[in-house]
């Protein structure tokens, strides 16, 4: 319970319109008391929504970021596509090495990649074109 807002008794005996009505009460009385700045914290103005605007860049296209992302992206689909990392019809033994083992999940392609490798692979790409780009930019040649 908050402190300063009125709430209802377990049994209340009133009628729909009494209840809505206190109910909107006690949400405007509760959107008034609660507070989720700190004290002493300053007061932000609020951005309203037609002062946001939006706008696309066209620069990122081709963009040194945007070539790092895209090859390392390629670089991991193609190694699984082509057998040289781990993926669901080549699974990795105890001593690393790529093992053939039988899949259930339907593909069309002729080496076996599914959708839940192109999805694992594109995610293990994006996070190491991620690291990239976030290391370049820390020593600033990027």
């Amino acid at each position: 319970r908050f402190i300063g807002v009125p709430s209802l008794p377990e049994s209340y005996s009133g009628n729909l319109a009494q209840f809505t009505a206190s109910k909107t009460k006690m949400a405007l009385a509760l959107k008034q008391s609660v507070s989720v700045r700190a004290p002493g914290a300053p007061k932000v103005a609020k951005a309203s929504r037609k002062a946001l605007v939006c706008r696309a860049d066209g620069g990122f296209i081709g963009s040194s970021t945007n070539l790092i992302m895209i090859t390392s992206t390629t670089l991991c689909l193609a190694a699984a596509r082509f057998g040289l990392a781990p993926s669901v019809k080549k699974g990795t033994s105890a001593g690393l090495k790529l093992v053939d083992r039988p899949v259930d999940l339907i593909t069309n392609d002729p080496a076996g990649f599914t959708a839940a490798d192109t999805l694992a692979m594109g995610a293990a790409g994006h996070a190491i074109g991620v690291g990239i780009v976030l290391g370049l930019k820390g020593i600033g040649a990027l």
